[in-house]
């Protein structure tokens, strides 16, 4: 990793400094706790998420309820770093083709195993961004990690994504992936660098909604969370 391909935060060093000082002790926690299997009824799905897989958040349904709301009969549907495959088997229900993708093989197969669970299909396989991705699709969801510090372990991994390489990856190759018409829903919030995903997507050739919001108080700092309707700004996709 050079110098140059470092990511710099476009907020103040302070609210910087906030966000790792937040991360380690909610890392910090996470490990004491230790880690164990969970089961979440959620949005009347049932889904079991093991140790080391990203698990359902009090924030989590901001994205779930748009997946629902978005999603069409007929279309085909990616959902980008699935994690357990919640937003895969909700789109399932509706859609009429989901992949799933993750890079990592545990998530992979927790994906696989809740939509069995469910009931529902869903095409599940190892993927680094788009590495192993074909095709054309109608809605793609993406969950990515907030934080840009590097991960120390696989569970870390599922909340930071080093300098944003996952992130960047995502939105200079999503151009091959969406159908012109297409759309993408996207979570993120003011605890990872908002405006750089602002400025990534911005780049790429979409405009953003917002269609759902909420926030909380994390340790006496506010926090916001978004989920985004994303569309190309002119018609076909392409750019001014």
């Amino acid at each position: 990793m050079t110098e140059e391909s470092r990511h710099r935060p476009l907020m103040s060093a302070e609210h910087a400094e906030r966000i790792r000082r937040w991360h380690e002790n909610a890392y910090r926690a996470a490990t004491e706790e230790g880690a164990e299997e969970l089961t979440f009824a959620y949005l009347s799905r049932t889904i079991v998420v093991p140790p080391g897989v990203q698990p359902i958040t009090g924030m989590s349904h901001l994205l779930g309820e748009a997946v629902l709301a978005e999603v069409k009969e007929g279309d085909r549907v990616l959902d980008m770093g699935t994690g357990s495959g919640v937003n895969a088997v909700l789109a399932a229900s509706k859609a009429a083709e989901v992949l799933a993708v993750d890079v990592d093989p545990r998530a992979v197969e927790a994906a696989r195993r809740n939509a069995e669970r469910n009931g529902v299909q869903v095409e599940v396989r190892v993927s680094d961004v788009f590495s192993a991705v074909e095709g054309v699709f109608d809605l793609i969801v993406f969950d990515p990690p907030f934080r840009w510090f590097a991960p120390r372990d696989p569970f870390e991994a599922a909340t930071t994504d080093e300098d944003y390489r996952a992130m960047t990856a995502f939105f200079r190759d999503v151009r091959g992936h969406l159908a012109p018409d297409g759309r993408m829903l996207v979570f993120f919030g003011t605890s990872g660098d908002l405006e750089h995903l602002r400025s990534l997507a911005r780049a790429a050739g979409f405009g953003a909604e917002v269609v759902a919001h909420r926030d909380l108080d994390k340790e006496g700092w506010r926090v916001d969370y978004y989920t985004f309707l994303m569309r190309w700004v002119t018609p076909g996709g392409e750019l001014d």
